[in-house]
């Protein structure tokens, strides 16, 4: 790679096009309308190690000064809001990515100093709202992209990178020599390819800062780099007197807040799995270890407890039947332990069911093929409930869509939801291709989760 554009194309579409699609799609949902927070609960599930890690961020104090119990990843959207659970995306996404390809010092220490700057700028901010916190968290964390995923990848020309920095070669002219641009380049390289949004745009765009938001976080960014030398050191005098402007707050009074911020930062590095990095923070007290999450359990007996108290919370305050079928969905992929979820509707022509809702992996090509004839007719027709809920078992000549052999040719669980006696939707819940049978026990817990949904159909209908 010789050029800004080279190193773009091959980060983007060799070394991290996962990474750079998930996060496309993510601030993609920004600009969703009313399906936006289903959305974005569906890519969360899509990925149990995600999952843990939001659930774990959204019980944390620095998102959830409530202290309010979070189980559920719909209950966190709904109770901290939907900016919040993206920016745990993000920031989990982007960690658990980078540091699964490498251990380089380089990446731990510039993912050091991506969180340190991304929560003194959230905890800075004047204008406290909900997007805005975390516009900016988001903006200090990624505004360095383009060096975090170079770090990340095995190449000869990150050991030679290596080499000469160790050798005190000063980094700006490292940068060129080795890749012939900068990582600053390379970042707003990234931020086009990947549609990280218009703010970010702007904290990277050389040139001064066009925002007051957009400044805040430049210096919180420098702000981490200056505080590896002390509080006190080199720089941080005229820093200080900036962030002063950038807050309307004394120097003074400052100094004392970015170090409370920097122990947040430590916490969150612990919640997020890495409390290895707290090494590297200015004045980090080495909290305890905690172990990184797991994958979600086969099978949560406790887990669905605690979602079906929160679907008779919501039921008795206010029944919303998107939030409960959501909540529905959610706990019968992660509670009952099934791999892949449907929640299918009537569409438009009243003729068949579509997907509304869906949760797991390979489940894509379901919001084009996956449809059912009322009358129970075509490839699908079989799956069609009726009566209670039931275990599906198909047939030997059973045959499957395009891009899911699967759906139609392995056992599930399969439910009807119903409105004044008429079919209106039902719930679908396999194991893709483990081909495992639903044990009696899932099938007794799908049947709770479908009689909520049920229940609050009956309430509604009375309205």
């Amino acid at each position: 790679m010789t050029s800004t554009q080279a190193w773009v194309a091959y980060l983007s579409k060799v070394e991290l096009p996962v990474l750079a699609n998930t996060l496309r799609r993510i601030n993609e949902l920004a600009e969703s309308s009313n399906s936006t927070v289903n959305e974005l609960a569906n890519v969360i599930l899509n990925d149990a190690q995600l999952t843990s890690q939001v659930l774990r961020l959204s019980n944390t104090v620095f998102y959830n000064q409530t202290r309010t119990q979070v189980s559920t990843v719909s209950r966190a959207i709904t109770l901290i809001g939907f900016d919040a659970v993206k920016a745990m995306a993000i920031s989990s996404l982007l960690v658990d990515t980078l540091l699964q390809r490498s251990d380089r010092p380089h990446l731990l220490k510039c993912l050091a100093r991506a969180l340190h700057a991304a929560v003194q700028a959230r905890c800075l901010l004047p204008k406290r709202s909900a997007q805005a916190l975390e516009e900016v968290f988001i903006g200090a964390l990624l505004m360095n992209i383009g060096e975090l995923a170079f770090w990340s990848c095995d190449t000869d020309q990150a050991a030679e990178l290596e080499q000469q920095l160790l050798q005190g070669e000063p980094e700006l002219e490292a940068q060129k020599s080795v890749l012939h641009c900068s990582f600053a380049e390379i970042t707003r390289g990234l931020v086009d390819a990947w549609a990280l949004g218009p703010f970010i745009r702007d904290v990277v765009a050389p040139g001064q800062a066009r925002s007051p938001a957009t400044s805040l976080v430049r210096h919180s960014v420098e702000l981490a780099r200056l505080s590896e030398n002390g509080w006190r050191g080199p720089g941080m005098d005229p820093l200080l007197d900036k962030l002063a402007r950038d807050t309307g707050q004394a120097p003074a009074t400052l100094r004392d807040q970015l170090k409370i911020n920097a122990d947040e930062a430590a916490k969150m590095a612990v919640s997020m799995g890495i409390p290895e990095v707290t090494e590297l923070l200015p004045g980090a007290q080495g909290p305890a270890v905690e172990d990184p999450p797991g994958p979600a359990p086969v099978r949560d007996p406790a887990l669905q407890l605690e979602i079906l108290r929160e679907l008779t919370r919501t039921l008795t305050e206010k029944p919303d039947i998107n939030e409960v079928c959501q909540l529905v969905t959610e706990g019968i992929h992660r509670a009952v332990g099934m791999e892949r979820v449907a929640l299918l509707m009537g569409d438009r022509s009243g003729q068949h069911l579509v997907p509304r809702k869906m949760a797991g992996r390979n489940t894509d090509a379901w919001k084009e093929h996956f449809v059912i004839p009322r009358d129970g007719t075509g490839k699908l027709g079989a799956l069609l409930p009726s009566g209670t809920p039931t275990i599906y078992q198909p047939e030997a000549t059973a045959s499957g869509i395009p891009d899911d052999p699967w759906l139609g040719r392995v056992p599930a669980l399969v439910g009807a939801l119903l409105a004044s006696g008429r079919l209106v939707g039902m719930f679908y819940a396999d194991n893709a291709d483990g081909n495992a049978q639903p044990s009696q026990e899932q099938l007794t817990a799908f049947s709770h989760f479908l009689q909520n949904a049920q229940l609050c159909l009956t309430i509604l209908a009375k309205r």
